[in-house]
């Protein structure tokens, strides 16, 4: 071999291992925002209705949501949070799997949630406050 010949190998490794790397590292996080919905911080309250379930979780004063449906497909799904003092933030669609996120800053006041899938539905009073 001659030495552009090892240089060019040495370079195809190179990069395999870097790109093996990459994907290393970013599988996990892919993981986490896949199971979670894409909230950050973490789960403080689950809601459980029959067709589904409400997720909340709470970051540096925001709270977010999201509603997953326990059958895929199940009709028009909602998620929705207030803060004590501000009007809601929504999501409603015909999803297959999960509405949501939604994210308020709720700071240290107490919050609202709703959601539906299907016929089934749950709302909250005041919590986590």
């Amino acid at each position: 071999m001659d030495g552009g010949a090892i240089r060019r190998w040495a370079a195809l490794g190179t990069a395999a291992l870097s790109l093996s790397g990459v994907f290393a590292l970013a599988a996990p996080g892919t993981a986490e925002a896949a199971a979670n919905g894409r909230c950050a911080g973490r789960e403080v309250r689950t809601l459980p209705f029959p067709t589904g379930t409400v997720h909340l979780y709470r970051s540096n004063g925001y709270v977010c949501a999201t509603t997953v449906a326990k059958r895929p497909g199940s009709g028009i799904l909602l998620v929705s949070v207030q803060a004590r003092g501000n009007r809601p933030v929504t999501d409603r669609g015909r999803y297959q799997h999960h509405a949501g996120p939604v994210t308020v800053h709720a700071g240290h006041r107490c919050v609202k949630v709703r959601g539906a899938a299907g016929r089934g539905t749950v709302a909250s009073g005041w919590i986590l406050c």
